[in-house]
């Protein structure tokens, strides 16, 4: 899908926003589901299986305070290797919220013994609520996994893990993405830093977001294999890219994780992967994104172990 116009409601062409540019943006979300019933009702549901660990709460006034929660594995025993999962980086993307959770509900307790697993489904729940990409303050969240971080969500994932890095084998963060990508958040983004929005097309099919750092080509294709039996994997296109990006394998492109400030880099794990669903297919079906980010969590932390 492709928007249908540069211009973009809020901002002057070409001048990145200020705080009041921010503060109109702000005014036009609306809260249109519910972290407590859809989040924290299910992580609840879990307490007799699993630990659970607050590990953090942003406080958003007047919209509410929002705790955010990990799931961790009960058989947790040091000495283990570490797996993280996490989901809902970018609020709006829900597979990756659901595909979190249904992996703890149905196979968390799988590894036990083999895994130390960290699952942490919603790390913006805000977003979650307005169906969106930013937190309140404009900031995407999967732009700031540095240090200093300028967006909450993502400086308490980063304590979170502070004191177990070097322990992870193996990261799986969960996205999607969607066709509200150009004709909304990419003409958000451009018009918040000032420069001109220039589409790029969204791909049809799940995809794969490798390090270019320390890439592992085999470990992405066994997740692909994995998804492959579920949703269809997204082609190149005519320039052999997928959004902007060169293909190395089928389904696979490359990003810098820590240079970018995303999520996929905080663990310093060997393994390492993003997720990219797509829920828009007339091809996919919500069930079917769910169970496709349920399946590239195990093939990645089997992949891992083996």
């Amino acid at each position: 899908m492709n928007a249908t116009s540069s211009t973009y409601p809020i901002g002057t062409p070409g001048r990145p926003w200020g705080e009041t540019e921010k503060a109109a943006w702000r005014a036009r979300q609306r809260k249109l589901r519910s972290y407590a019933d859809d989040v924290q009702a299910a992580v609840d549901a879990l307490r007799e299986r699993h630990d659970v660990q607050e590990y953090g709460r942003l406080d958003y006034p007047p919209d509410g305070t929002y705790p955010l929660v990990a799931l961790r594995s009960r058989a947790w025993r040091e000495g283990l290797p570490l797996a993280l999962v996490t989901g809902g980086v970018h609020g709006y993307e829900t597979s990756g919220v659901h595909g979190a959770l249904h992996f703890a509900r149905d196979h968390l307790a799988d590894y036990d013994g083999r895994l130390n697993v960290l699952v942490a489904p919603c790390i913006s729940p805000w977003a979650y609520e307005r169906i969106h990409r930013w937190n309140p303050h404009a900031v995407d969240p999967n732009r700031s996994f540095r240090e200093p971080s300028p967006a909450a969500e993502s400086a308490a994932l980063l304590q979170l893990v502070a004191p177990l890095r070097g322990q992870f084998l193996v990261h799986v963060d969960l996205h999607e993405t969607t066709d509200s990508d150009e004709s909304e958040f990419r003409p958000a983004l451009a018009a918040r830093d000032g420069k001109p929005f220039e589409p790029e097309g969204i791909p049809d099919g799940f995809y794969l977001v490798d390090d270019s750092a320390k890439p592992q080509p085999a470990f992405q294709q066994a997740i692909i294999a994995a998804v492959a039996g579920i949703t269809h994997i997204a082609p190149a296109d005519a320039k052999g890219e997928i959004i902007g990006s060169r293909v190395v394998a089928p389904g696979v492109i490359e990003y810098p994780f820590a240079k970018l400030g995303l999520c996929a880099g905080v663990t310093e794990a060997r393994y390492t992967t993003t997720t990219e669903v797509y829920p828009d297919s007339p091809r996919a079906t919500p069930a079917q994104c769910i169970a496709a980010q349920v399946a590239a969590v195990r093939a990645a932390l089997d992949y891992a172990l083996r």
